[in-house]
């Protein structure tokens, strides 16, 4: 994806759906979760960093078995802000994302919003700029080409992207380097 896409993925209209939207796509592109791990989010998934650095999303890996915690850029924080003042739900043990009605307004004690229904969403939103067939994977492919090519190194990106090894890592940081271009003598 390129920067102006990764934007336009990321602003949102200003409603429940749009606000929605926005947080979905920077948990997708600033943070590189996996979509199942952005359905199993809860309100209380987000918090103060104990270093008081911010704020941070605690979240499970199910693929890894684990829980991480990322701290928020600053367009994530901007995104939680706008949805928890507008439109998340109350409970801090309710799922994060609710699934929307016809018009754009979002469904109040329904169920999270799917696996599916996620992908769906982000399917929906790159055709809206011209992108046909994003997936949610392809945000987090994004999410780490951009991370190696703004220089993070291949241990940092497994942490970050909860892989396991670093052969996926790896694929990102040969695909976007020169050999030898970080080697220092």
């Amino acid at each position: 994806l390129t920067a102006a896409q990764v934007q336009a993925l990321k602003a949102q209209p200003d409603t429940p759906q749009g606000r929605r939207d926005g947080l979905l796509m920077v948990l997708l592109l600033d943070l590189g979760l996996r979509v199942g791990e952005v359905a199993l989010l809860t309100v209380g998934a987000f918090q103060t960093a104990e270093d008081g650095g911010g704020l941070v999303v605690r979240f499970y890996r199910p693929k890894v078995g684990k829980v991480q915690a990322h701290r928020l850029t600053d367009d994530a924080r901007r995104a939680w802000v706008r949805y928890l003042q507008h439109d998340a739900p109350s409970g801090a043990d309710e799922p994060l994302f609710k699934q929307s009605v016809k018009g754009g307004a979002l469904k109040v004690g329904a169920a999270g919003i799917s696996e599916r229904n996620l992908s769906g969403r982000v399917r929906t939103l790159g055709q809206r700029i011209g992108i046909n067939g994003l997936s949610a994977h392809d945000c987090r492919h994004s999410w780490a080409t951009r991370a190696v090519a703004a220089g993070t190194d291949a241990f940092s990106l497994r942490d970050a992207g909860g892989w396991a090894s670093l052969d996926m890592p790896s694929r990102y940081v040969e695909a976007a380097t020169v050999a030898n271009e970080r080697v220092k003598l």
